[in-house]
């Protein structure tokens, strides 16, 4: 468990520093990611690619892990995250990341899954619901 929280907390700390301290040792080459809103990357070659040119156009301002859970070849990771693009824009969400592990301790799936931040009650006046109309996010 040590060291699969440690490759965890590697990944989230190479996005926070803008540089790979270790793709290679942290995923399968044959590694299939899933970000919450849709892409799909299914090699280490386009993991590394998708890192960097990402990292040309946002920046990750905090990735903090809340909790981790296990079971045999499988971990899921619970937590927030916040991140300022060159265009202007500002994300924050919650999230989770499933994880399952090769025979090596190496990630060859993880899959992303997020929650807005801004939550709220819609039945806070009454019986009819009060939806936001504000714009919805792609999770």
């Amino acid at each position: 468990m040590q060291q699969r929280e440690a490759r965890i907390r590697l990944w989230f700390e190479m996005w926070l520093q803008q540089q790979d301290l270790g793709i290679d040792q942290i995923f399968t080459e044959n590694v299939v990611y899933i970000e919450s809103w849709g892409p799909k990357y299914t090699d280490r070659a386009t993991l590394k690619h998708w890192f960097n040119e990402w990292n040309r156009r946002g920046k990750v301002l905090c990735w903090e892990i809340k909790q981790y859970f296990h079971k045999g070849n499988q971990t899921i990771v619970e937590w927030t995250f916040c991140d300022q693009m060159q265009d202007g824009r500002n994300e924050e969400f919650d999230g989770l990341s499933l994880i399952k592990w090769s025979e090596h301790n190496q990630i060859c799936y993880l899959q992303e899954f997020g929650c807005h931040r801004d939550h709220y009650n819609p039945y806070e006046q009454g019986k009819i619901p009060q939806f936001r109309e504000d714009k919805k996010n792609w999770f």
